[in-house]
């Protein structure tokens, strides 16, 4: 049975951001993940989580500025002092709220040499920051995200498998892996090695599993089957309320504690 980790940055918005925590724990979440945490003290994101008793097993490096159009600063060759900021940024929180692994955003940017290039270095300099944190690498579709640069799990897997770094895997994304080529469970079977986190959400409303064209129960049953002992990232928009929505996880019959 699938580990399941609450998104705190798609999944129970009807409530601040720091009453999130309580409020997952109480719906039966012992593990959750958001994006960012970076609006709020470290100190305050790790009181929440442990006062709620929930692990933090995932966020986001710093991407630079969202508001101002910024989804990732890794492959960007002149946003290098930029990164090297945000992965100082990041440090104060990853320690503080003891998270086992971290998402690299690539950005925005054409896909060339130069830019590619500018990745691998990045990635490079992620991975020697945190050394005994996981860094993961996360193909993202164009629909949601338009001029990414990392939309292709061909990219991602050549990637990972020339650098050879021991800290750098896989975030497979079911929503996106869907929208980007399909394959789900053979690209599941294939790739198990070097997934470092699955996330899941309906295709193609990113709502929640059970909800769309998947046969979500079947992909929780093969992620048993291969010895998956992650978790799985629920990152979907509610379609309505948070908790009367959680009614999927009986319907496909996974639970979230442990």
């Amino acid at each position: 049975m699938p580990r399941l980790a609450a998104n705190l940055t798609l999944m129970f918005n009807e409530w601040a951001f720091l009453d999130r925590f309580a409020v997952a724990a109480e719906a039966g979440f012992d593990a959750v993940e958001f994006l960012f945490p970076y609006d709020h003290p470290p100190q305050a994101v790790a009181r929440a989580a442990a006062a709620a008793g929930v692990r933090v097993v995932l966020f986001n490096l710093p991407p630079g500025d969202w508001r101002a159009g910024d989804r990732g600063l890794a492959a960007l060759p002149g946003r290098a002092a930029d990164f090297t900021a945000a992965l100082h940024r990041a440090t104060d929180y990853a320690e503080a709220l003891a998270v086992p692994r971290l998402h690299l955003m690539a950005g925005v940017a054409p896909r060339d040499a130069d830019h590619d290039a500018r990745y691998r270095d990045a990635i490079v300099e992620a991975a020697a920051c945190f050394p005994d944190r996981g860094i993961l690498l996360e193909p993202l579709n164009p629909r949601d995200m338009p001029g990414y640069f990392l939309t292709s799990f061909d990219q991602a897997v050549a990637i990972i498998t020339a650098m050879r770094l021991p800290n750098l895997a896989l975030q497979f994304d079911i929503y996106h892996r869907q929208i980007l080529q399909g394959d789900v469970t053979t690209g599941l079977r294939a790739l198990l090695p070097m997934i470092g986190h699955v996330q899941t959400a309906s295709v193609p409303g990113r709502n929640e599993p059970g909800s769309g064209e998947l046969d979500d129960a079947h992909i929780f049953r093969l992620l048993d089957d291969l010895g998956y002992t992650g978790h799985v990232g629920c990152e979907y928009r509610p379609r309505g309320d948070t908790r009367a929505g959680l009614i999927w996880r009986e319907r496909l019959g996974v639970r979230s504690g442990q």
